[in-house]
């Protein structure tokens, strides 16, 4: 298999343990800066260069794209679909992925448990809106925050109404949702590769914060998530069209809650925690749905 890696750093550790990975199964990979890709597309086929080279014939490419770039990155993705390569997560599911609003809707619409959610854009309708929600506290989300960053904790209906109007005067996207107290600010990413949880581990946010991201000084340790939490998990990730997900749950008495499905989750503080060779279990994937794709087309390998 020749394998496209789209990540803007080859220094990652998630990046480099994919390259790694398909190295160790016999595979050629290659790290492509999403950014340095420039398309040719015409009624006559497409085309794809590469710092002032042509590329072509990756049999399957795996994004790594970040937040800031998911516009140009998804469309770099599109281009490669388009020549003939496999990926588990299609352009169309990382930007599904990464609107928050979206997500929640195609989530609800099928039912999968998540925090009440609630999103409006005039300002005359701040009090109605959070009334819409219940009393606080609050956890007011931008639309594409990852890692912790972007998201508040407010425990008075004036603090909410501040927080919702500062963001507005702004002009940033954003929606708020109930906090779940008995979480007690833990929260399960289960790893998902194809159609199994593959790993998963309990985040704990550190004293004074509520909020459990490793790059917010969350603790991890390994877990073992129950039927219904790997469940729910991969249905998540389906709906939204991701072969490769980290699925962010938390524990309300209600049941397993989804929280965020991230379309490139990270592999380092995952492996540490639970000693799963997750980039190789990705590897797998890629190489099974590069060779199915072939042979359906007619080019077996």
């Amino acid at each position: 298999m020749k394998l496209a890696i789209l990540s803007r750093n080859s220094k990652l550790y998630s990046t480099r343990r994919l390259v790694e990975a398909a190295r160790q199964h016999g595979h050629s990979a290659r790290v492509l800066d999403p950014l340095r890709c420039y398309m040719r597309i015409a009624s006559d086929g497409f085309d794809l260069h590469y710092k002032g080279r042509s590329i072509s014939g990756y049999d399957a490419v795996l994004p790594r794209i970040g937040a800031s770039i998911t516009r140009y990155g998804t469309a770099v993705l599109h281009q490669f679909e388009l020549m003939g390569s496999y990926t588990p997560n299609r352009a169309d599911a990382v930007a599904r992925a990464r609107d928050k609003l979206r997500a929640h809707q195609l989530l609800a619409a099928q039912k999968i448990g998540m925090p009440a959610t609630v999103f409006g854009d005039n300002p005359d309708d701040t009090v109605d809106l959070l009334s819409m929600l219940g009393p606080p506290p609050h956890v007011v989300k931008l639309n594409e925050s990852s890692q912790g960053a972007g998201v508040i904790l407010t425990e008075k209906p004036s603090a909410s109404r501040s927080v919702v109007e500062t963001l507005r005067g702004l002009y940033a996207n954003f929606l708020v949702q109930e906090f779940i107290a008995e979480a007690e600010g833990a929260d399960l990413r289960c790893f998902v590769v194809g159609d199994e949880v593959v790993a998963a581990m309990r985040r704990q946010a550190p004293k004074g914060d509520f909020r459990s991201n490793l790059h917010r000084g969350g603790t991890a340790e390994p877990v073992a998530p129950s039927e219904d939490e790997c469940r729910v998990a991969i249905r998540a990730a389906k709906v939204l069209g991701l072969g490769v997900a980290g699925v962010d749950l938390i524990r309300a008495n209600r049941g397993p809650l989804v929280l965020e499905v991230n379309a490139s989750p990270g592999l380092e503080g995952i492996e540490a925690a639970t000693g799963v060779d997750i980039a190789g279990k990705i590897v797998e994937l890629l190489a099974n749905g590069a060779k199915n794709m072939s042979m359906s087309a007619g080019r077996p390998k």
